[in-house]
């Protein structure tokens, strides 16, 4: 069994259209503040396998503004509490670049010694906010090739291109190969 860590019902439906083995464990784990994601993601499993046995996944999706050299990262939900996706929007106006990777990092453990991480991006840049579905900064990612930002595109559509789905896809791929 692997358990998916999260109680966001949007990543665990994205996760097991590609995995639906994966069964969610909502519990509450301590998240360092830390530019990293790898450190976050992998600081989460080493606490997940203190308590619990199993195999985990714990998930980290984050946005990077080239306008503030990376930033927010893994920090984006601290900047969506303060500033919002108004804030962010004007950021990238007032510094004149909207240019923007959003990446999910997946990290997967078998035991402390085992965990591996597996990385999906898509670049995109920040536009003003457009569409109601989705979650988080959803309405003002726009990706590169696509004329509606993921608020605007319905879940299979999303799910289709998102950094989610490229990241669960190479786990996937590693959980075959290990069989």
């Amino acid at each position: 069994m692997i358990y998916f860590i999260t109680g966001n019902k949007n990543k665990l439906a994205e996760v097991k259209a590609i995995l639906p083995e994966v069964e969610q464990l909502d519990i509450d784990l301590p998240e360092i503040q830390e530019i990293d994601a790898k450190a976050i993601i992998k600081t989460k499993l080493q606490e997940a396998l203190n308590h619990q046995k199993g195999e985990f996944i714990v998930e980290d999706t984050s946005l990077y503004l080239e306008c503030l050299n990376g930033l927010p990262g893994p920090l984006i939900k601290w900047f969506l509490k303060s500033i919002g996706n108004e804030g962010l929007t004007r950021i990238a106006e007032k510094l004149g670049n909207d240019k923007v990777v959003a990446k999910t990092f997946i990290g997967y453990a078998k035991s402390h010694e085992e965990i591996y991480f597996f990385e999906g991006a898509i670049a995109g840049k920040i536009v003003q906010q457009k569409g109601t579905s989705g979650f988080g900064w959803d309405a003002i990612f726009l990706p590169d090739g696509h004329s509606e930002t993921f608020a605007e595109m319905n879940q299979r559509k999303k799910n289709k291109i998102s950094m989610r789905k490229i990241a669960v896809t190479r786990l996937k791929e590693f959980l075959r190969t290990r069989k």
